[in-house]
Parts: C-alpha cells; sequence; structure tokens
C-alpha cells in the first residue's frame, strides 16, 4: 500500500511564493511518475505539472516559467516551487504518485 501526503499550502499574495511537497511511502515501484494536479473551487482537476522516473518534465502552460517541480527519490519527496503565484493559481493542489492520491493542500493568493 502506497501513502501519499502533500504539505506546503497557505495564503500568499499575488507575486509571492510557495513550495509544496510531495511525499511517498510503502509499497512503491521501483519506476513511477508523479503528477501535481489542482482543482479550483467548483472546477475540474486539471494537470500543472509531472515528472517520471527518467527526469522528464511537463508543465501546463499557464505554469510554465513560474512553476518548477523537482524530485528527491532518496526521500521519496517530490517538490513544485511556485514563483509569481497570482489569483487564478488558487486552488486545492493534489499530489497523485502512480494510482494514490494525497489528501491535497489548499492554495491561496489573495491580496
Amino acid at each position: 500500500q502506497v501513502h501519499v501526503v502533500e504539505s506546503g499550502g497557505g495564503l500568499v499574495q499575488p507575486g509571492g511564493s510557495l513550495s509544496l511537497s510531495c511525499t511517498a511511502s510503502g509499497a512503491l515501484p521501483r519506476f513511477f511518475t508523479v503528477d501535481w494536479p489542482r482543482q479550483p473551487q467548483g472546477r475540474q482537476r486539471d494537470l500543472v505539472a509531472r515528472i517520471d522516473n527518467a527526469g522528464i518534465i511537463y508543465y501546463d502552460p499557464s505554469v510554465k516559467g513560474r512553476f518548477t517541480i523537482s524530485r528527491d527519490d532518496a526521500t521519496r519527496t517530490v517538490y513544485l516551487q511556485m514563483n509569481n503565484l497570482q489569483p487564478e493559481d488558487t486552488a486545492a493542489y493534489f499530489c497523485q504518485v502512480g494510482q494514490t492520491w494525497g489528501q491535497g493542500t489548499q492554495v491561496t493568493v489573495s491580496s
């Protein structure tokens, strides 16, 4: 069984930064992809960033140049550094490791 926990959300002013962490534990496969989707209130969940075991990265165009995803396999942690946050980035951010989801962490960008 795999367990995933996100952390690092919060309230930030426009132009600010936050760093999210996703730590996985349990019976992880040797190779796995980690997704960071987000879900604004009342809207669908969409993929923001992805990193696979080879380090190949995908970013949604809306965050490219502002968000950076990275992984530390030694600690089984994936990070999402978010810079120049804007109100439209407000959402619940989830981490998905394989087929397992975390509980999500709220990011609110507001002045």
